[in-house]
């Protein structure tokens, strides 16, 4: 059985080896994949060093899951991320919210009642506790956006 990939951190800028560790290919793959798919296009700065983004490490993993995983040609994978962007971006275009790897967290409205807005004062101060209390109320809101029913 195959070990999963690693989970991506939250940096900006990813090398060409940190990279082909979270994706679990070699660097010299990366670099013919780039060629193989124009999609793939990291910042290079100087000596031509590439820097790739979070959304590059997950077009990566994509490539990596249907030419490994899936049996797909390089052709083939070629065609079908063009499909996936063309479907992604025809989604944005309809308003479409992606929360493609958002977890979802159940949460009582019991625990968030226990939780004191005279605590978070003392700790963090009034203008502070405000701003955090702001947010609490935006997310609260939002929350019941997506749990009633279109």
């Amino acid at each position: 059985m195959e070990k999963p990939l690693p989970s991506i951190p939250a940096k900006r800028y990813f090398t060409i080896g940190e990279v082909a560790d979270l994706c679990g290919v070699k660097p010299h793959v990366l670099r013919y994949w780039e060629q193989e798919f124009t999609q793939l296009r990291p910042m290079k700065r100087r000596g031509n060093r590439r820097y790739y983004q979070h959304h590059e490490v997950l077009m990566i993993r994509r490539i990596r899951d249907l030419l490994y995983d899936q049996g797909f040609t390089i052709s083939g994978a070629r065609n079908k991320m063009q499909e996936l962007l063309h479907a992604e971006r025809d989604k944005k275009r309809n308003g479409e919210v992606m929360l493609e790897g958002v977890e979802v967290l159940e949460i009582n409205d019991a625990d968030i009642e226990d939780f004191q807005d005279s605590d978070l004062t003392e700790e963090l101060g009034a203008s502070s506790a405000y701003n955090l209390l702001q947010v609490r109320r935006e997310l609260t809101e939002i929350r019941e956006l997506l749990s009633s029913p279109l």
